[in-house]
């Protein structure tokens, strides 16, 4: 295993110890709104203190992206930048529901080098270096080889409201008149790392920030995976918004979303 993949594990093992003692005691949860539906909790804050300070042991002057800005940009000129979201899913982790991940990526010069997700409940971990494959728990993961919607599961995640929603609601409507099956769980690490697993098909996700997506699209890559964004280009980490899927269904699933959203 990679050095750099063993630092960010061993993070967010720490972090998944603490984020789990919350989780066990609702009280300790206090909650705020940042925007519209948009949830942070102390524990997420706390949880992303503990990853940057574990990480910044051994790398003291790389970058560090997150989403609850707990750790100013140490050097924005670094070549390496850590992208943290200490929980994806906090909606679900506020409600005691198990499907939220800790995620973890590494960037070097702009590009996606590793990528850890971790479910502190069900203690899998999702790893993945460039060019090395991605794992769960020590076990090497592809994504299906399915090649129709009919039977096949499909998820999304992302900020569907106003404008956009009618595009999605057609999307969905147009894979499940096509007999597949549609779930939104609630955590768009998981998700992808779910895809890049072969538990789900294809995903598509609308104007999410890069550390929502960062870790998880190096696991699709990884696994075999293909990635685009609305357009049918490789901006997906800059806009937020992707479709991925295994090859034989990327095709069909990108040209059904942009119809609709693009």
């Amino acid at each position: 295993m990679e050095p750099m993949i063993n630092i960010a594990l061993r993070a967010a093992r720490e972090a998944a110890r603490h984020i789990l003692r919350a989780y066990d005691r609702p009280d300790l949860i206090k909650v705020s709104e940042k925007a519209p539906n948009d949830f942070v909790t102390n524990v997420d804050r706390e949880a992303e203190q503990i990853i940057t300070e574990s990480i910044k042991k051994t790398f003291p002057n790389h970058r560090f992206i997150t989403e609850e800005g707990t750790e100013p940009e140490t050097d924005a000129n670094s070549d390496i930048q850590w992208v943290i979201d200490p929980i994806d899913g906090t909606t679900n982790f506020s409600r005691q529901i198990p499907h939220f991940a800790i995620s973890i990526a590494c960037l070097k010069r702009g590009k996606l080098e590793h990528g850890v997700i971790l479910n502190p409940v069900t203690q899998e971990e999702f790893i993945a270096t460039r060019g090395r494959g991605a794992q769960c728990n020590g076990r090497k993961i592809r994504v299906t080889d399915r090649d129709r919607p009919e039977g096949g599961i499909f998820a999304s995640a992302g900020n569907y409201r106003q404008a956009a929603y009618p595009g999605h609601a057609a999307v969905i409507e147009a894979l499940i008149n096509n007999q597949g099956n549609y779930r939104e769980p609630g955590s768009a690490a998981l998700e992808l790392a779910c895809l890049a697993a072969g538990r789900i098909d294809g995903v598509w996700m609308h104007q999410l920030k890069l550390w929502d997506i960062a870790a998880g699209c190096l696991l699709v890559q990884e696994a075999g995976g293909l990635i685009g964004d609305f357009s049918g280009g490789l901006n997906h980490l800059k806009s937020g918004s992707l479709v991925a899927a295994n090859p034989k269904l990327f095709k069909s699933l990108g040209g059904l979303v942009r119809t609709h959203l693009g």
